[in-house]
């Protein structure tokens, strides 16, 4: 049982270590929503959404008030929409209703973020899912709330190199469409490969199939109390042992989960909604002091990307996830340390030194719970070029069995040396420069890269 003397010990945490619940995130199936009457859907879609969550943002703030945790964001998660709207949606414009309808509901029951405006298309692309996928940079222009996201391969199935051909192009299109805004629509939109279906976090989350009709997920982050922690640690220890690290880093990410835990069982009793999972994750801020760079430093090097940095990300990761899951039974999600470069300082001031480069962002992204993530790149980047980066790091995940991204923003006017600011969490970046040799021929090939041979365990 969790007691609020639990709670209590983590005081400390909270108030001087930038502890926080980072979301609670409703995830809602919307497969009763498909009609063959677009209107029709779009109507059982803002009604599904505004009945569940209607009071989603009210709960998560009493519960915040009366266990005094931050919390974050309150966000939603919604069934693939490619699938919801199938039935109805014969060219791009429609599915931009979709999305327009689902920025009405967002808006009308409070919540930061939707996720959901998706498609699986790891193996090949239905229509509907091309139409989806096609509708995107619309769809980001001209709405506020909503996160995009697509999954084009997985360890079964390999990787969709025709998606991933089209994203390139999709991904400029979003730059262009909201330059005015420091293509800031391409901070919406991940690619993924081995997508999880109860991933909080946005821009990644959708409501998977497997699921019940609606769920509560809770992402944990707190960087900056493991940053804490293994500062105390060599104070009292001098330099401590890699035995005396792990144990630190475990025994803090046990205590942040029992807060998540508390919290997602508090907010599924309260709304009626079973609870699903805690997604524990290193989820860094552009506050001073809550940074996974900051945690690399304390570890050892002097700078995230000096030699060294990949394997202390790897015991980090791992560390995290073993105090985890002895905190709570239904960990998922991500849960590990994430890296995206403009949401941490540590980061952005590693890039700004000359210590953190795309390649070797790429090589931590092997042993981190995520991939390439909101990082800044010039606006005259090539669609191909961008495929190439997606394709590599897909390849990453399919081989390793894990959940890697692209988050990338090609940032239309905007050269290297150039700053770009996206405001509050999404924080600001340095235009970093990519690998301008042409993969143009690689990814133009069309087709689907086959699943690697241990992918076959049946």
């Amino acid at each position: 049982m969790i007691n609020i003397s639990e709670v209590l010990e983590t005081n400390k945490m909270i108030e001087q270590e930038n502890l926080d619940v980072r979301t609670i995130t409703m995830g809602i199936s919307l497969l009763d929503c498909a009609d063959k009457s677009l209107d029709v859907t779009c109507e059982k879609i803002y009604n599904k959404i505004t009945t569940l969550a209607r009071d989603l943002v009210k709960t998560g703030e009493e519960i915040s008030r009366e266990f005094a945790i931050p919390i974050v964001n309150k966000r939603i998660s919604v069934t693939p929409i490619a699938l919801v709207g199938a039935a109805c949606c014969r060219i791009p414009a429609d599915f931009v209703q979709i999305a327009k309808t689902l920025d009405k509901a967002a808006k009308e029951v409070g919540v930061n973020f939707l996720g959901g405006y998706s498609a699986i298309v790891s193996k090949g692309m239905t229509k509907s899912d091309e139409l989806l996928i096609r509708s995107i940079p619309q769809a980001l222009a001209c709405t506020d709330f909503i996160c995009s996201s697509i999954n084009v391969g997985s360890t079964k199935t390999g990787i969709n190199m025709d998606a991933v051909r089209l994203m390139g192009d999709i991904i400029l299109q979003t730059a262009e469409m909201t330059k005015e805004q420091d293509s800031l629509g391409c901070a919406k939109l991940v690619v993924l490969c081995n997508a999880p279906d109860d991933n909080p976090f946005m821009a990644g989350a959708f409501h998977g199939v497997s699921e019940a009709d609606a769920i509560i997920n809770v992402g944990v982050s707190g960087p900056g109390v493991v940053k804490y922690a293994l500062e105390q640690m060599d104070r009292k220890a001098g330099l401590a042992t890699f035995e005396t690290l792990g144990e630190t880093i475990k025994k803090t990410a046990f205590k942040i989960t029992r807060v998540g835990q508390l919290v997602a069982q508090e907010a599924s009793k309260r709304l009626g909604v079973p609870f699903g999972i805690i997604d524990l994750s290193l989820a860094p801020t552009p506050a001073i002091g809550d940074s996974v760079a900051d945690i690399l430093h304390c570890m050892g090097v002097e700078h995230a990307g000096a030699p060294g940095t990949t394997a202390a990300l790897a015991m980090l990761n791992d560390q995290v996830k073993k105090g985890g899951v002895m905190a709570s039974s239904y960990v998922g999600g991500l849960s590990g340390a994430f890296i995206p470069v403009s949401e941490d300082q540590g980061m952005i001031d590693a890039v700004n030194v000359g210590a953190l480069t795309i390649e070797k962002l790429e090589a931590m992204t092997c042993v981190c719970s995520v991939g390439l993530d909101m990082i800044a790149i010039p606006g005259d980047t090539s669609a191909t070029t961008i495929s190439g980066i997606i394709a590599d790091e897909s390849a990453i995940g399919m081989v390793n069995q894990k959940t890697t991204a692209v988050r990338i923003i090609p940032v239309i006017g905007k050269k290297v040396g150039d700053t770009v600011e996206f405001g509050g969490l999404l924080g600001y970046a340095p235009i970093m420069p990519v690998n301008t040799f042409d993969c143009s021929r690689f990814v133009n090939r069309g087709g689907r890269i086959p699943a690697p041979i241990h992918s076959f365990k049946n």
